[in-house]
């Protein structure tokens, strides 16, 4: 059997491929296929990776079929309705965030309160000086999982709307990496709803984060850079 494999961030590296078709025996499961793969790229087995299997979460004993597509997930840092009648929208972005513009879409006379986070590139991390950031994200997979966080937040939460955006590309200093804005009747749950989801964007969304060193900042007193941040919550190391 045949199975597709995306491949972000330092496996995309370690591997010198954006996807890469492999072949399988049947009855092949994830481990084997890593297994596989670091017959190629003997540093991944070092690496500390997760998997989805189809855009979903999978344990490294799942069993693989033909067709299937996987990605190792390394550590990680809609509708046609108009925009502003949408409960909740995703975007991952090249461009520069602007929180105003998804501010006012949100509100309604009804919302007594919107809240707002925003992700900022700081200058610093573990001791040494950061230049800039850049993010990486396995897109179809972080758009559907959004859905599952923002139905679990309407759930959880009285809110009215809520919106996230998250760069992809460098981010220089100072500029948002990130934003989440939530309107609601009263300011608890815009603020709760708010938190709930950033937490989870964190925790779970495959977005991938390298971080910039200045000079003389980085490894062994150099420049360049690393990709920092944990696997995803709850999954099991491959």
């Amino acid at each position: 059997m045949q199975v597709s494999v995306r491949c972000f961030a330092s496996v995309r590296e370690l591997l010198g491929a954006d996807a890469l078709t492999v072949e399988l025996a049947a009855g092949a499961t994830v481990r084997d296929l890593k297994a596989r793969l670091c017959e190629q790229a003997p540093d991944l087995d070092r690496l500390q990776v997760a998997c989805a299997v189809n855009r979903s979460y999978a344990a490294p004993e799942t069993v693989l079929a033909d067709g299937d597509e996987v990605a190792f997930i390394p550590p990680i840092s809609g509708g046609d309705a108009e925009a502003g009648a949408q409960l909740f929208r995703f975007d991952l972005s090249t461009e520069p965030l602007e929180a105003r513009p998804l501010e006012r879409e949100v509100r309604t006379d009804a919302d007594g309160a919107v809240v707002t986070f925003a992700g900022v590139t700081r200058n610093h991390n573990d001791g040494r000086a950061v230049r800039g950031l850049s993010y990486e994200a396995y897109g179809e997979m972080a758009a559907r999982l959004m859905v599952e966080v923002f139905q679990e937040a309407l759930q959880r939460f009285a809110f009215t709307r809520a919106r996230v955006a998250h760069r992809v590309g460098p981010v220089p200093m100072g500029e948002a990496s990130v934003l989440v804005v939530v309107s609601a009747p009263h300011r608890a749950p815009a603020f709760d709803a708010c938190r709930f989801i950033m937490d989870r964007v964190k925790a779970e969304l495959p977005i991938f984060k390298k971080e910039d060193f200045a000079d003389g900042d980085g490894p062994e007193g150099s420049g360049g850079s690393r990709w920092v941040g944990d696997l995803p919550t709850g999954q099991p190391r491959v």
